[in-house]
Order: C-alpha cells, then sequence, then structure tokens
C-alpha cells in the first residue's frame, strides 16, 4: 500500500440517485426497449483526443482525458466472416463475455479456430476480434460512457488493474481512475492510439460502499448491450501475439 499512501481519500464525487435500484429501473422501465450507452471510441491513426457524445449528435466533445470511477468491466469478443470493412452487420458469431460464442461458429472460445493467432486473412493475428469492454461513470451523472478497448490497448488496462488497483487492495469501482490517450508504432510503422490508465484519488468507504452497489445494479444491463461495428477499431499489422496479450 506504500504508493498509495501520498493518493488523496475523496467524498467530492457525485453520485446519481439511481443506485441501489438501478437493475430493477432498467429492467422495468427499459422492458423491450434497446438500451445503449454513449459510446468514446479510440481514435485511429495516433490521435490523443476522444470524441465524447454530447447533446448535438454532429458535434461530440472533445476531451484529452476522461476521469470517472471504472463501474464495470469485460471481455468481449466478435468475429464477422466477411472481411470486416466498417459494415454497419451485426457479427457472425459474438460472446459478450469472452468466453462463449453466439453464432457461427459459436460454443467455447477459447478452443475456437477463429480466436488463434494465425487465423486472420493476414495470417499474423485472429480472425475472431478480441477486445475490452470499461463502463467509466463521471462524477454527477447517471450513465456511464462504453469505453471499447482493442487489443493494443487490453495490457495496459490489465496492468494497470493488476500492478494499481487489485495488488494495493483496492477495487475499481473504489477509486477515481483518468484515462489518456498515447501515440504509439508498431513493428511494420504503424502508428496508433493507446490508451493509458492512472490512478488519480481514492474513494472514502461511503462512496466505495454506494458504487458497488451502483456497479452490481448496471451489470444486469451493460453485460446485455449487443456488439457494433462500431466497437471495432482497426489497426493494419498490429503485431499483438501471445507474448503481449494479457490473456
Amino acid at each position: 500500500m506504500e504508493e498509495t499512501k501520498n493518493l488523496a481519500v475523496v467524498n467530492e464525487f457525485t453520485l446519481p440517485a439511481l443506485n441501489n435500484d438501478m437493475g430493477e429501473a432498467m429492467a422495468e422501465e427499459m422492458d423491450g426497449l434497446p438500451t445503449s450507452f454513449d459510446r468514446v471510441k479510440i481514435p485511429t491513426g495516433g490521435g490523443l483526443t476522444f470524441e465524447i457524445p454530447g447533446d448535438d449528435p454532429n458535434n461530440p466533445d472533445i476531451a484529452k482525458e476522461i476521469v470517472g470511477v471504472i463501474v464495470d468491466h469485460h471481455p468481449i469478443n466478435a468475429y464477422w466472416k466477411e472481411k470486416f470493412e466498417g459494415q454497419n452487420n451485426p457479427p457472425d458469431c459474438s460472446s459478450l463475455d469472452g468466453k462463449r460464442g453466439i453464432g457461427v461458429p459459436g460454443g467455447n472460445c477459447k478452443n475456437c479456430p477463429y480466436n488463434q493467432f494465425g487465423s486472420a486473412a493476414d495470417g499474423k493475428g485472429k480472425a475472431c476480434k478480441n477486445m475490452h469492454r470499461v463502463y467509466i461513470l463521471r462524477s454527477g451523472e447517471a450513465f456511464p460512457l462504453l469505453l471499447t478497448l482493442p487489443p493494443t490497448s487490453i495490457k495496459p488496462f490489465a496492468d494497470y488493474l493488476a500492478k494499481r488497483i487489485i495488488t494495493k487492495g483496492l477495487r475499481s469501482y473504489g477509486v477515481i481512475t483518468k484515462i489518456t490517450l498515447k501515440k504509439a508504432t508498431n513493428n511494420s510503422g504503424i502508428v496508433y492510439s493507446q490508451a493509458q490508465f492512472q490512478l488519480e484519488s481514492i474513494l472514502d468507504q461511503n462512496l466505495v460502499e454506494q458504487l458497488k452497489a451502483y456497479s452490481q445494479g448496471i451489470k444486469a444491463t451493460t453485460r446485455q448491450i449487443d456488439i457494433e461495428d462500431s466497437d471495432v477499431i482497426e489497426v493494419e499489422n498490429p503485431q499483438i501475439n501471445e507474448e503481449n496479450m494479457p490473456f
């Protein structure tokens, strides 16, 4: 816990009034209706700013960082039989837990031939796209933003959780996290944007308990959001392999 001694313990995070009844309220009010969250996409080409949806869908807010509490995160997988070129088609097979695919071929993701390195059209990566969803709640807002991490940003997130959160006796819903972007270049000279995670402060115990309840309540909704083409960020030959992936 030595590294956390210099971090402030804060009680200034403003929670929505919904928390404990979040799951029940969403289930009742949104029954039969599509549920979605504002999606934040990591830019291509090494961009260092996020586009965050605002009141005007044609003019998103531009931000260099996202600061808030991670109230849920989980792996997702998606496989398109035809080469993905940004078409607005649902995947032929998808998994909302990163473990079991629904569709064709479906089944156990771990053993699926399309989820093995070398199965992609270029013979290097995977035909199935492994991603990770992060739901981050900003102070004063009722619902979290949905940020989908491509493979090139998953390891920094895994390192953050393991080295800055879990081993310090903390939980992701018990701290304020800052997400920024940095420019990276793969072995082929392709420039891409990679998410970076920083522990900003620790929440006091009262807020931790409230956010734990919020997190548990909203998972019934976050774990059911369909995968869209907007989840996918293509990086040509990203040089991701078994040695530098966290799973």
